[in-house]
């Protein structure tokens, strides 16, 4: 089920699809994070404007750097705006199903050192490995797609290929933790 009125991502489909998944959490995010951004720019104008008054703007630093400043800025905007636009945004809280899908936490085990790891699979913009999510569009991510319990999987990793079972699927939603 998803939050937006379009249809239901394909996760796992080949074919090439514009759209790039969300959460609700993670749009919410990026929502807040655009909104500080934005607000960032009376200062930057006000930066600008006192630096004009100081004078020859040939060998102005402080003119330079706050029209730097701005230019970095207006970019970031432009750059999440232009994402937010593209985002499907999912609700994964009503998730489930037995086979991984984008908002699913699964447990591997790694077939070579015995070693287990949990993931829950998020997008690109919003996965934060340090915290225990990975963006579908992974190499771990993609090779996950659409698998169930008990099957095998395999990644080309930097060590070379890893081999990993899969021992679990679940579904928390992204304010569970995944341990």
């Amino acid at each position: 089920m998803t939050a937006d009125s379009r249809p239901p991502l394909p996760c796992g489909n080949t074919e090439v699809d514009m759209r790039i998944p969300i959460s609700v959490e993670g749009y919410r995010h990026m929502e807040k994070e655009l909104e500080r951004l934005k607000q960032e720019r009376p200062a930057i104008i006000q930066a600008i404007k006192e630096a004009r008054e100081e004078g020859d703007l040939s060998e102005n630093a402080a003119y330079d750097a706050a029209r730097e400043r701005q230019g970095m800025l207006e970019a970031k905007i432009g750059h999440m705006e232009s994402r937010m636009a593209q985002f499907q945004v999912i609700d994964i809280n009503t998730m489930g199903g037995d086979k991984v899908i984008f908002g699913a936490t699964v447990e591997l085990e790694d077939l070579d050192t015995g070693e287990t790891k949990k993931y829950t699979l998020l997008g690109p913009d919003e996965a934060d490995y340090a915290s225990g999510s990975i963006s579908i569009h992974s190499p771990v991510g993609k090779a996950l797609l659409g698998k169930e319990v008990g099957e095998e999987i395999a990644v080309d990793a930097p060590r070379g290929r890893i081999s990993y079972e899969l021992l679990s699927i679940r579904f928390l939603g992204v304010d569970a933790k995944p341990c």
